[in-house]
């Protein structure tokens, strides 16, 4: 398992900057939400900008830990 605080933190470690929101959608620590608001998304279409967040969390997508992860990418203005 991993919780919402540990995406969280492997979000902003990896993407520097980053103001990032996780929570635990189903109460069961594998399906989350994820909301990343990064300057470095500017450029990037939405599909580029969620393959950001997929490869920083590449480790607990990979090995199970996260088996859902909606994520919202926003652009701050």
């Amino acid at each position: 398992m991993i919780s919402p605080e540990q995406i969280q933190q492997i979000l902003i470690e990896k993407m520097p900057g980053a103001q990032v929101e996780v929570s635990d959608l189903t109460g069961t620590m594998d399906h989350f939400e994820a909301r990343v608001v990064w300057t470095e998304f500017k450029g990037k279409s939405l599909v580029e900008q969620h393959q950001l967040v997929n490869r920083a969390l590449a480790a607990p997508l990979e090995d199970g830990r996260i088996h859902a992860l909606k994520m919202r990418t926003i652009i701050p203005e």
